[in-house]
């Protein structure tokens, strides 16, 4: 995420040593999240953005902005030449780990459990299993088994 990385100049970091401040700085609001869902989901114009979410058009333009100056989306001429549409790069793309963490914390935790909600599945029609986190050895960790090292480089 080099390239995305160099976008970002002008973003004031909450703090800029934690990579999960970082995430949230670039792309934690409730409508960056969204449009990077329906991006994910086959919406690339304006209007699919705006008809899927809802979200008002100064707001919906704002996002977009960022998201392209963030490199989370990018700008490509549509196919007719006559508008812009907008695809995920590398990096938005990267943010479907996210973007299914979200949705199943959501199934577990923010609908009742007879409560119908949409499902996200894979090319057989099965739904997901359930991310789990695990070690360098595929064992399963969670907040009990692991720590934060700081000021760490790679």
């Amino acid at each position: 995420m080099v390239g995305a990385a160099a976008r970002t100049e002008e973003v004031s970091w909450t703090d800029p040593n934690c990579p999960v401040a970082r995430t949230l700085d670039l792309v934690g609001d409730r409508w960056s999240l969204l449009i990077v869902r329906d991006a994910m989901d086959g919406a690339r114009a304006f209007t699919d953005f705006q008809h899927r979410t809802g979200i008002a058009r100064n707001i919906l333009t704002d996002r977009l902005r960022r998201l392209v100056e963030r490199g989370i989306l990018d700008r490509q001429t549509a196919p007719t030449g006559r508008r812009r549409n907008y695809v995920l790069t590398e990096a938005g793309r990267d943010l479907f780990a996210l973007i299914v963490a979200a949705r199943q914390w959501g199934e577990r935790h923010a609908f009742a459990p007879t409560e119908p909600h949409s499902l996200l599945v894979d090319e057989s029609g099965q739904p997901l299993p359930e991310l789990r986190p695990t070690d360098a050895h595929g064992r399963p960790v969670d907040v009990d088994t692991t720590s934060v090292q700081h000021d760490r480089c790679p």
